[in-house]
Parts: structure tokens; C-alpha cells; sequence
């Protein structure tokens, strides 16, 4: 297959994806879309909460994955969560925490936090609560550990992508008596988180969590297009599977 079909198919791929969206964005305005209980995030909003009620903060943690490489997508995922989370944290007398362990999500993150400070009647904003703890995954997770231990954190989300690191960042949190929701689209971290986090999300989990925090109608929209692509792409393997079989491909 040439890399002119390939990059058509990608093209036609993307086209679809952005007319799901409208489409599905269109017919939300009419209803409310009725999605599947995850109890991870339910008791996340819990979490939330008591870090508002006991004056104490809240720890996102970014992964190490590169803006300009694959990895990138669970980052941007764990900036999403971060802003809404920020605005939910908004209420409390201490703002969020940011680590990551690329320097351009670092960046964004701190972006995020002054981006969401705005909204709130304080509107403080502490340049030093987006950081970048360290270049390398295990450097990343002693910063990130040093912040878990040393910041009054008694809720961590580790959303973004990891490696066998998380486990580091995990038994901290345990150690700490603190909440951890956790996820990533490393097969390998999944692994690990699944066997040592409180709240562990599975698979593409950690891409809804848009729409279950209320971040906006086009999240909600995102989880409809995802299904959607999802059930085509094993109709066709199903389909091309049978082809085979009978001798037609």
C-alpha cells in the first residue's frame, strides 16, 4: 500500500471523525447522552472534594510522553483533566500541582493553571505549581515522588504516559494514605497501575475523562464518535477475516 493510500485512508479517517463530532454535538443539544458508570471517577469527585473541605491539594502527575510523538495523546488527555480539575479545586485555599517529565507539557501545564485561575473569583495563580521534576522517567518519578510526600497531597491523578516508573509514583501514594486515580495508554504501565493504584482505568478509560467530569459538549460528542469508529474497525476485521477464509482475498 502506497504511502499516498495510506495517507487518503488517514484523511478520510479524520473527515469522518470531525462530521461524527458535529453530528452527534447537533443531537446533544436535543438530549442528554447516557453514558456507562465508572466508579473510578465517581470517587474521584469525592477525593476532589475533601482536598477543597481539608485545605490540603491536589497532585496531577503528566507522564514523561513527548508533544511531538504518539505518546502524546494521554498527555493532552491528563491537560483536559488538570484544567477541570483546577476549576474544581478553585473553591480551596491551595491550588493544584503539576508534575510531567517532558518540558513542553510542562509549559502546558502551567499554562493550564493560570488558564483556570482566571475563572475563579481569587484568580491566584503560582507559576511554581506546573513543574518539570526531571528529563529521564526515573528522574521524572523521584521529582514527582518528592512531591507526593512533601506537599500536604491527598489525592493524586497520574493520567498520561508512563512506564514501569508508575509503580514508583503509586506505592508513594499508597504509602502517604492518599486516593490515586490512575491511567495511560502504555500497555506496560496499564499493568502496573492496574495492580498497585486505587482507581486504575482501563484501556481508552482514561480519554473519556472529558465527558465524566462535564468538561463540555464535545467530549460527550467524542465518546458517541469513538463507538462508532470502534464498532466499524471490528466489523472490518470480521468481514476481511470471512474474506479470507472463503478464499476471496
Amino acid at each position: 500500500m502506497s504511502d499516498t493510500v495510506v495517507g487518503l485512508i488517514g484523511f478520510g479517517i479524520v473527515l469522518i471523525s470531525a462530521v461524527l463530532l458535529v453530528l452527534f454535538s447537533i443531537l446533544h443539544r436535543k438530549s442528554s447522552p447516557v453514558f456507562r458508570d465508572i466508579p473510578a471517577f465517581t470517587r474521584m469527585r469525592h477525593a476532589v472534594g475533601r482536598v477543597v473541605e481539608d485545605g490540603t491539594r491536589l497532585h496531577v502527575s503528566l507522564g514523561h510522553g513527548s508533544l511531538v510523538t504518539p505518546q502524546s495523546a494521554s498527555g493532552l488527555a491528563g491537560l483536559l483533566l488538570l484544567r477541570r480539575l483546577a476549576e474544581l479545586t478553585s473553591a480551596g485555599d491551595n491550588p493544584p500541582i503539576a508534575t510531567s517529565g517532558d518540558p513542553a507539557v510542562a509549559i502546558l501545564s502551567q499554562d493550564t493553571l493560570q488558564a483556570a485561575s482566571q475563572v475563579t473569583a481569587q484568580g491566584a495563580y503560582d507559576p511554581t505549581s506546573g513543574r518539570l521534576t526531571g528529563l529521564t522517567p526515573f528522574s521524572y518519578a523521584a521529582g514527582a515522588i518528592t512531591t507526593i510526600r512533601d506537599e500536604n497531597i491527598s489525592a493524586n491523578v497520574l493520567m498520561g504516559y508512563f512506564g514501569v516508573e508508575a509503580g514508583l509514583l503509586t506505592d508513594a501514594a499508597e504509602r502517604e494514605n492518599t486516593f490515586t486515580l490512575a491511567g495511560s495508554d502504555n500497555l506496560t504501565a496499564q499493568a502496573v497501575l492496574y495492580a498497585s493504584a486505587q482507581e486504575p482505568l482501563i484501556g481508552e478509560e482514561l480519554f473519556a475523562s472529558g465527558a465524566y467530569t462535564d468538561a463540555g459538549g464535545l467530549h460527550n460528542s467524542s465518546l458517541n464518535m469513538q463507538d462508532i469508529l470502534r464498532w466499524s474497525l471490528v466489523a472490518i476485521i470480521l468481514i476481511g477475516g470471512f474474506l479470507t477464509l472463503i478464499g476471496v482475498m
